[in-house]
């Protein structure tokens, strides 16, 4: 008798338990079936993704930024005009070259790819057509890689920033 007891308490407190843990994912659950919070899903739909272009040459790419002081800070300097920048090879994966300016930074240990765009001790941009792990603030990706190891080529550029319409 005692061992029939004993299960149906351990059974009741089972169910009690997957009940509790089935109420908390439905709480998390949005009406679109994403997990998360409504706010947070708002806050997504509220940011609009900021983008610039980059000009190499005879060619133009279209780089989605991040959300941050440094890129705040960019978006101001290119309000003011195109920021050129003289950028030399490094490595045999990125270009760099100095901004004139130093930024806000927000470094992180980052391992970039190709057509990543950071900031380098604040004052410095660097363009990625290969891969590095460093710790840096990211600026932006450029949307669409065709033709950008062919724009880059093998020695110094000049690119050219400047706000997307």
């Amino acid at each position: 008798m005692k061992k029939v007891l004993i299960w149906m308490i351990l059974t009741c407190v089972l169910m009690l338990s997957a009940c509790a843990a089935q109420e908390n994912r439905n709480t998390d659950m949005s009406e679109n079936g994403a997990i998360g919070t409504s706010d947070d899903n708002n806050t997504q739909e509220d940011e609009t993704e900021m983008k610039m272009n980059v000009q190499i040459g005879d060619y133009t790419f279209t780089a989605t930024l991040e959300q941050n002081q440094a890129v705040k800070e960019l978006a101001d300097m290119m309000k003011e005009g195109p920021v050129t920048i003289e950028m030399s090879d490094y490595s045999g994966f990125e270009k760099v070259g100095p901004l004139g300016k130093r930024l806000s930074t927000d470094n992180r240990q980052t391992t970039t790819t190709e057509g990543d765009i950071v900031l380098y001790s604040g004052n410095q941009i660097v363009i990625f057509y290969g891969s590095n792990s460093w710790s840096y603030t990211r600026i932006g990706k450029i949307d669409d890689l065709t033709n950008w190891k062919k724009a880059l080529g093998s020695g110094d550029i000049t690119a050219v920033f400047t706000a997307a319409e």
